[in-house]
């Protein structure tokens, strides 16, 4: 691990920012802590499988624990990662954001979860929090998404509701930054919809500066956060408390969830489609997702990186649904971004 010693000498308005000398050992020990806590439980909901663990180590230093179930009542396959990994120099897909931390020795540490359930009614989750450290430099990055692939307003509305609810517990505007960044980073540019529901997805969070940290300055996110400004600067304490906030609302967001749907009967005519759907998390996965290529650039165990592809999934040329079809409207309103904090139950 790199110590506080081996920080070199920042200018005075940044050393105030710079993290506890133990922050790599909080930090690590809480993403432990909220893979055994997430584990447990999912294993509980599912009642029939146990996840299998692997411990790996890297050559260049660290190692990680990934624990997964397969074949269970509920998921098909569910894997929950800890990873906790230290290196000479950070890979290009984090230089191009944070050049300043060029020339540093790095150290990462975060948890990451993809769910698959059996049932098509009940959505595929994905999760991940993670902390760097470069020299003087450190961030928070993050998030939760959820995919759906049969349309369930309340559902979508429970979860943002509940992120909404941790995010609030730290800053009024984390969640509507968030939120519009997470359907910009889960969008599929080659397919022009989002991957789901979206969720909250923020990167680069050291405190200071704008809330929106990423590349597009002329999207919502964007645009949202510039309206907002510049919020008063937040310490490293005030991030990692948000961290264990969003991190221990995975559960209350998602379990109620998958209580409601695991036991809506379905079909071949379902199937057929979750596994038509869960094409597109392989192409987010294999394209876009920045986890994917860190974890690749930086030699990582590639059993784990990969953990989250689905074991199961199909491709069919020139797919349509059907018109007026449950298919239909997730393609015409779930897959596009909403305002689901507001959203309100039909009457009868």
């Amino acid at each position: 691990m790199l110590t506080n010693s081996q920080i070199p000498t920042v200018a005075a308005e940044s050393s105030k920012s710079l993290p506890a000398a133990d922050a790599q050992t909080r930090v690590s020990q809480f993403m432990k802590q909220l893979q055994d806590e997430i584990t447990e439980s999912l294993a509980k909901l599912d009642g029939v499988a146990k996840f299998n663990e692997d411990s790996w180590e890297r050559p260049e230093g660290g190692g990680g624990r990934s624990r997964v179930l397969r074949d269970g009542a509920i998921f098909e396959q569910a894997g929950v990662n800890f990873s906790e990994v230290q290196g000479s120099h950070l890979p290009p897909s984090i230089l191009t954001q944070r050049p300043e931390a060029a020339g540093h020795g790095f150290y990462a540490t975060g948890t990451s979860l993809v769910l698959h359930p059996h049932n098509p009614y009940v959505p595929t989750v994905h999760l991940n929090y993670r902390y760097f450290e470069a020299g003087p430099v450190w961030w928070f990055g993050g998030g939760i998404d959820l995919t759906p692939y049969y349309p369930f307003a309340e559902d979508a509305a429970h979860l943002h509701k509940t992120l909404k609810q941790a995010c609030d517990q730290h800053h009024p505007e984390y969640y509507p930054v968030f939120k519009r960044w997470c359907d910009e980073y889960f969008y599929l540019k080659h397919r022009d919809e989002t991957r789901g529901v979206g969720g909250l997805f923020f990167d680069y969070q050291d405190g200071q500066g704008a809330l929106y940290r990423g590349p597009n300055p002329n999207g919502e996110a964007a645009i949202y956060s510039n309206q907002v400004g510049t919020p008063a600067t937040r310490n490293w304490e005030d991030l990692f408390g948000f961290i264990q906030g969003c991190g221990r609302a995975f559960l209350p967001a998602y379990v109620p969830i998958v209580e409601r749907r695991h036991g809506i009967e379905y079909g071949d005519r379902q199937r057929n489609f979750q596994l038509y759907r869960r094409g597109r998390y392989v192409e987010f996965n294999l394209v876009y997702d920045r986890g994917t290529i860190f974890g690749l650039q930086t030699n990582g165990r590639t059993e784990s990186i990969l953990m989250s592809l689905p074991p199961l999934v199909r491709w069919e040329y020139g797919y349509q649904p059907e018109p007026n079809s449950p298919e239909a409207e997730l393609y015409e309103t779930f897959l596009k971004p909403q305002d689901w904090i507001n959203w309100t139950p039909k009457e009868c």
